[in-house]
């Protein structure tokens, strides 16, 4: 497999919770093992986590096949979440940090810039942060759904090097190996077309929601932004040791391009310019040879009215005029970034009186012109 840092694992209610009675406590061991390994070798984790609805049913002992209102699932993922917190925990030695989203989290640009700055600093604080949709408050025309794409909407999130799914099975197959005894594993796959999807089928699991379908449509989305994607069993001893060693134990579905040309590519094309900001030689330097960060201290000037999480172009004057150096996704307020132009940290939060972000622009999120 490809070199990577950052990475995203998925597990699905049918590890967790495979009779929906109850979370069997060895897949969650032999996951949290996998992640404990991952993580001696300096790698960044990020686990989204599926199994509340399970939890909570088992915490009520109740039947999985009992049929619920779409608020009898909201009080059971309520009821389960903590469930499901309590259950991970003590297989780790680290901090559990649990982060719940919704569709709005992901498609308001402030709200997706603020998940992301609160995922980065839980990286930076060396906790794992343990990710689910937030069932509870999310109304069914607005959820994402499955955790498949909810994990593939994280790995975008958290500008991820790797997506892995782990699941009941072993990899795609070009027909489905439990109908079929012959059917042949698929190790790579260049791009999801629709001969690939054709291969799909239903859930596998009556406590999930996804099937392989929609591990596809993850795969696709993580492809699309230069993500890659690993789809294996995560009960397989060997599976989860392969990933560690860094082989391919199931399919490995390629990125449509590399994670950092797929992000500029984005910046640079996807997001109106909602005003512009003028930096001066210094910060031109530490943009353009050393990949910094924009600061405030290196803002000279401020053009236009836009919010925190807006796409801005940032310029630098000359005497042969204005050049466009970068675009990115800006932390501050227009008004106040106009207030903190030129100041160092310290005199930031005398002037604003609150914690700010220690960027203007991130350079993760930040790309040159």
């Amino acid at each position: 497999m490809s070199p990577w840092k950052r990475v995203v694992i998925k597990v699905g209610s049918n590890l967790l919770a495979p009779d929906g009675r109850a979370l069997k406590k060895e897949n969650l061991l032999r996951i949290a093992s996998l992640i404990t390994r991952l993580r001696a070798q300096g790698r960044e984790i990020i686990l989204v986590s599926s199994g509340a609805v399970a939890a909570g049913r088992a915490r009520l002992r109740q039947e999985p096949n009992v049929q619920s209102s779409m608020a009898g699932k909201q009080a059971l993922a309520a009821i389960g979440q903590a469930q499901l917190m309590a259950a991970w925990a003590p297989f780790f030695d680290m901090p559990c940090a649990q982060v719940l989203l919704t569709h709005d989290d992901l498609s308001n640009r402030r709200r997706f810039v603020n998940a992301q700055n609160t995922l980065r600093a839980l990286l930076d604080l060396g906790s794992l942060p343990i990710i689910n949709e937030n069932d509870s408050v999310a109304v069914e025309e607005l959820k994402l759904g499955d955790n498949d794409n909810l994990a593939a909407h994280v790995a975008v999130l958290a500008e991820a090097d790797l997506l892995v799914i782990l699941t009941d099975i072993d990899a795609l197959y070009d027909a489905d190996p439990r109908v079929v005894p012959g059917a042949r594993r698929i190790a790579e796959v260049t791009a999801i077309t629709p001969e690939i999807m054709a291969l799909a089928g239903g859930s596998g699991s009556s406590v999930g929601t996804g099937g392989m379908r929609t591990k596809l449509e993850a795969a696709s989305k993580a492809a699309a932004r230069g993500i890659a994607t690993i789809l294996c069993h995560g009960a397989d001893e060997q599976a989860l040791s392969a990933l560690v060693e860094g082989a391919n134990p199931g399919t490995w579905f390629h990125p449509a391009t590399s994670r950092i040309s797929a992000r500029a590519h984005w910046l640079r094309h996807g997001l109106p310019s909602q005003g512009r900001v003028f930096i001066d030689a210094g910060a031109e330097r530490a943009l353009s040879a050393q990949g910094a960060s924009l600061l405030a201290v290196g803002v000279a000037a401020v053009d236009g009215q836009f919010r925190a999480g807006d796409c801005v172009d940032i310029l630098v004057r000359s005497d042969a005029g204005e050049r466009l150096l970068a675009r990115g996704l800006v932390q501050y307020d227009a008004g106040d970034l106009r207030r903190i132009a030129g100041l160092n940290s310290v005199q930031i939060e005398r002037t604003l009186g609150e914690s700010t972000p220690a960027e203007v622009v991130h350079r993760d999120d930040l790309v040159l012109a």
